[in-house]
C-alpha cells in the first residue's frame, strides 16, 4: 500500500493529489451545520446525523422527498395518495408536527395546521439535506421534539464561467419533469439559478371504493419551481448572500360530493439575506433576515372553499467564538408567525424572541457539546431548553457518546383558536400548553476507511401531548428504540443498510402511536464500472395502525427500487429508475393509493 501512494505521489502534481484527498474526505465524512449550528465534520459529532448528497438526490428520479426522507435510518412517512398530496414524516417515532424543517436556516411549515408542506419543495432545488434525530430545541427552539431536517438549497461556484445544466425525463402515469439552470462565480462572487416544472397525471387519490370519499378519477398535479443563490464577497472573511426559493403547485384529492372536483393550490416561498463577517480572528457574526410563506386554497370544481396563509418574519444574530478550548455560540432570534385565512381566528400573530448559549470542544479523547435556550413566546410564555453531549475517543476506530435534551412543541393557531364552525368537536382551545419532551440516548461508532458502523439506542419522554376533542394536553407517550447502520465502498462498489426497532407507545393505553412501525430496514447496493453506474434499494416496513385506537391495521410491506445512469459523454448522462419493481400493494394511510411498479427514464447535462 505504501509503493502505491508513493507512486500516486511521484505521478500526480501535488495540487491534484490533494483535490482528490479532499474529494474523498468530503464523501466519507462530510461538513454539517445542522448538528450544533457550526461547521464540524461529521466523525465529530455527538448527535445521530444523515447526510443526503446531490447525487444521491438525483438517484431519486421522480420519487417526491417525502419518499426521499422515508429511505433514511430512523426516518418513516404516510402521504394521503400520489404527489402533491398531504404527507407526514416521522422521526424516531415523534408526530409529524414534532419535526421542525428549515430551508437555508429559515422556518418552513403552516402555523395554523403545524404541518410542513413537504410535497411542495421539489428535489430539483436541493443541494443537499441534513437529518439531525432527536430533541434539538437548545439549538432551534419550538417543534424540534423529533428532530430537524434542514434543507440547503443548489449553490453557485466555479472558476468564473457560467455552466449550464439541464434535465428532462417522463415516465409512468404521465409524469414528465424537466429542470435548467446555470451557476458559476469566482474569488469575490458566486451564483446559482435554478427552474423546474413537474406534472403527472396520477392515480386515484383513494383506492377503496368503499371508503364515501371514494372517486375512481385520477388525481394529478403540477408544480412549478424556482431557486437563486447569491454570495458577494468584498473581502476576505466577510460575505453578503441572498437565497431564494418559490415552489407553486396544484393537486387533485378525492372528497364529498364524489361528483365534484376538489384540488388544492399552494404556494410555498423562502427568501433571505444574509451577512457573515469575520471580526477578527477569533469572532466571527453572522446576521440572517428573512420570510417564509405557506399560502393554501382549496377549491371544488374551480371555486375556492378556504384559504390559509402563513408568514413567518425571522430575523437571528449568531456569534461564533474560538476560545482556548473549543468554540462557543451566542444567538439572538426574533420570529413573528401572521396567519390569514377564510375561517376567523380570534388571535391572529404571536412573537417569540429567543436567546441562546453553546459550547463544543474536545480535550484529548474527550469531546464534550452544551447548549442552553430561552424562547419567549407571546401566546404561551416562556421556555426553557437544554442538551449536554459527552464524546469518548477509544481507539482511532471506536468511538463512543451518550446525550441528553429537552425539547417542546408550541400549539398550531388550529389547535389553540380554531372557531367553533364545525361544533365543539373540531373547535380549538385557548388554554392549551406546550408538549415537552426529555430524551436519552447512548451510541457508537466504528470507522475505517470508507467504512462506517453506527448504533443508537434512544429514550424520549413526551409529555402533555394534544389529544381528543375537545383538545386537551392529556396523553403522555414514550418513544424508544435502537437504530444500526452501516455505508462503505469497496472496489467499484458501495453499499448501504439501517435497521429500525423502535417502540413509538401511549403511555396510558400501552397502544402503537399512529401510523408508525414498530420494524424496519433498508439496503441499497450500487456498483460502477466505466459509464455505467447502477444499483438497487430495498426496503421493508412492519405492520402499523391508522388510528390511536389501534383498530384499523395497516400491513407491512417491503419495495425494491432500481436505478442506473450511463454517461454517454464527459457531460451528458441517461438515467432511469424502476421503483416498486414487483408492483407490490400497500398503504401508509386507510384507504388512500399509493404508486404501483413505475419507471422514469431522462437525459442530464452536468458539466463537471
Amino acid at each position: 500500500m505504501k509503493f502505491h501512494l508513493k507512486a500516486l505521489a511521484a505521478a500526480l502534481p501535488l495540487s491534484h493529489l490533494l483535490a482528490a484527498n479532499a474529494q474523498q474526505q468530503a464523501a466519507f465524512d462530510p461538513v454539517v451545520v445542522t448538528a450544533t449550528r457550526q461547521a464540524a465534520r461529521a466523525s465529530e459529532l455527538l448527535s445521530d446525523t444523515t447526510v443526503i448528497g446531490r447525487e444521491e438526490i438525483e438517484q431519486a428520479g421522480q420519487s417526491s422527498l417525502e419518499e426521499l426522507l422515508g429511505r433514511q435510518p430512523g426516518v418513516q412517512f404516510a402521504a394521503n395518495g400520489g404527489p402533491g398530496t398531504n404527507s407526514s414524516v416521522f422521526l424516531r417515532g415523534a408526530g409529524s408536527k414534532h419535526t421542525l424543517v428549515l430551508v437555508d436556516g429559515l422556518r418552513l411549515g403552516s402555523a395554523t395546521s403545524g404541518d410542513v408542506p413537504f410535497s411542495r419543495i421539489p428535489l430539483d432545488q436541493i443541494e443537499r439535506i441534513e437529518i439531525l434525530r432527536g430533541p434539538a430545541s437548545s439549538l432551534y427552539g419550538a417543534d424540534a421534539i423529533g428532530g430537524v431536517i434542514q434543507i440547503f438549497t443548489r449553490r453557485g461556484d466555479g472558476d468564473g464561467q457560467p455552466r449550464f445544466n439541464a434535465h428532462a425525463g417522463y415516465g409512468s402515469y404521465q409524469t414528465s419533469d424537466s429542470g435548467a439552470g446555470v451557476s458559476g462565480g469566482g474569488d469575490k462572487f458566486s451564483y446559482n439559478l435554478q427552474a423546474g416544472y413537474f406534472s403527472t397525471r396520477g392515480f386515484s387519490a383513494i383506492r377503496n371504493p368503499a371508503n364515501p370519499s371514494f372517486n375512481p378519477d385520477r388525481d394529478g398535479y403540477y408544480n412549478r419551481n424556482f431557486s437563486g443563490n447569491f454570495t458577494f464577497a468584498p473581502v476576505k472573511g466577510h460575505e453578503i448572500g441572498l437565497n431564494l426559493l418559490y415552489s407553486s403547485g396544484v393537486s387533485q384529492y378525492d372528497s364529498t360530493p364524489k361528483a365534484k372536483q376538489f384540488s388544492n393550490d399552494e404556494e410555498v416561498q423562502v427568501f433571505s439575506l444574509h451577512t457573515r463577517n469575520r471580526l477578527n480572528s477569533l469572532w466571527t457574526s453572522t446576521v440572517r433576515a428573512g420570510r417564509s410563506s405557506d399560502d393554501s386554497n382549496n377549491r371544488a370544481d374551480g371555486v375556492a372553499t378556504s384559504m390559509f396563509r402563513t408568514r413567518q418574519d425571522q430575523l437571528s444574530w449568531q456569534n461564533d467564538l474560538k476560545l482556548p478550548i473549543g468554540q462557543a455560540l451566542l444567538a439572538a432570534e426574533y420570529l413573528k408567525q401572521d396567519v390569514s385565512s377564510t375561517t376567523a381566528y380570534p388571535v391572529t400573530e404571536r412573537i417569540i424572541r429567543s436567546l441562546q448559549a453553546g459550547w463544543n470542544g474536545s480535550l484529548d479523547r474527550h469531546r464534550l457539546q452544551l447548549n442552553l435556550r430561552r424562547d419567549d413566546n407571546s401566546q404561551f410564555g416562556g421556555k426553557n431548553t437544554g442538551s449536554a453531549g459527552y464524546g469518548y475517543q477509544f481507539t482511532p476506530e471506536w468511538r463512543g457518546h451518550a446525550s441528553y435534551g429537552t425539547a417542546f412543541r408550541a400549539p398550531s393557531f388550529n389547535e389553540l383558536y380554531f372557531p367553533n364552525t364545525f361544533g365543539a368537536l373540531y373547535a380549538g382551545n385557548p388554554n392549551l400548553k406546550p408538549e415537552s419532551a426529555r430524551n436519552r440516548e447512548v451510541g457508537a461508532d466504528w470507522e475505517r476507511g470508507s467504512h462506517h458502523v453506527s448504533v443508537v439506542y434512544y429514550r424520549n419522554k413526551v409529555k402533555d401531548i394534544i389529544v381528543g376533542y375537545p383538545l386537551q394536553n392529556v396523553d403522555h407517550a414514550t418513544l424508544k428504540g435502537t437504530t444500526l447502520g452501516y455505508d462503505g465502498h469497496f472496489g467499484n462498489w458501495s453499499a448501504g443498510l439501517a435497521l429500525d426497532l423502535q417502540e413509538s407507545r401511549d403511555d396510558k393505553t400501552g397502544k402503537r402511536l399512529a401510523r408508525r412501525a414498530d420494524e424496519q430496514f433498508k439496503t441499497h447496493l450500487a456498483y460502477t464500472t466505466g459509464a455505467w453506474q447502477m444499483g438497487g434499494e430495498w426496503q421493508l416496513v412492519g405492520r402499523r395502525y391508522d388510528d390511536a385506537a389501534n383498530t384499523k391495521a395497516l400491513a407491512g410491506y417491503g419495495l425494491v427500487n432500481l436505478f442506473a445512469d450511463y454517461r454517454i459523454a464527459r457531460d451528458w448522462s441517461l438515467f432511469g429508475r424502476a421503483n416498486n419493481i414487483f408492483d407490490k400493494r400497500y398503504e401508509t394511510v386507510k384507504d388512500f393509493g399509493t404508486p404501483g411498479a413505475n419507471v422514469f427514464v431522462g437525459v442530464r447535462y452536468a458539466p463537471k
